[in-house]
């Protein structure tokens, strides 16, 4: 059974009525200005096998894998993760905000698959843009989330991701490459998406 899309926010004043409704999947290289041409074009394809497990789950990847840009952010309670120290995991990568009703809809699928994967090296890691330490955590405690946020205070990450619409979800494969980028707001607890991850998890 293939996901519904959920409206996604865009990044204006939360009192405007303008609102976007994207799905988007677009090539690494021109969404990030990424340096690929080092890369020969078979290094660059994804896995038919991780290519079919996505679309069956409603999820296309990407043309071609192109590697994630590195950062290095605060948690709410001051702690460092960097993006670099994840490589060997599956990583989510999302952009969000607490005033994104999207992102509230699509957080509480996002801890399932969190807490059914992250033994078998799964790794969330959610972006809050441009918010406050203390109502970041306040949002993740009301909601329960125990996966980890980091907050960019500047919006310099946002901006080197091209991030235009909360929320955002970059998917990473072991090797720190992006093979999906999804704007908008998903289900992502479905026996399908579930199935999806562990094929990514396995290659």
């Amino acid at each position: 059974m293939k996901n519904r899309f959920i409206r996604g926010e865009s990044l204006i004043p939360r009192g405007s009525a303008a609102r976007l409704l994207i799905f988007s999947v677009l090539a690494a290289g021109l969404v990030l200005g990424m340096p690929l041409a080092a890369q020969s074009r078979q290094d660059r394809n994804i896995p038919q096998n991780i290519a079919e497990a996505f679309r069956r789950a409603g999820l296309p990847v990407l043309r071609q894998k192109g590697p994630a840009p590195d950062f290095t952010l605060k948690t709410p309670g001051g702690a460092s993760i960097s993006l670099a120290a994840l490589k060997g995991k599956v990583v989510f990568l999302n952009f969000w905000a607490t005033w994104c009703g999207p992102c509230r809809v699509e957080m509480p699928s996002m801890e399932a698959v969190y807490g059914e994967l992250k033994n078998r090296g799964f790794e969330v890691l959610a972006v809050d843009v441009q918010e406050r330490a203390a109502d970041v955590q306040n949002f993740l405690t009301e909601f329960g989330l125990s996966f980890p946020s980091v907050l960019d205070t500047t919006g310099r990450i946002s901006r080197l991701y091209n991030i235009t619409a909360f929320p955002t979800t970059f998917i990473l494969d072991r090797e720190g490459n992006i093979i999906i980028r999804l704007v908008g707001s998903i289900n992502w607890n479905t026996p399908e998406m579930i199935a999806a991850f562990r094929t990514l998890l396995d290659a």
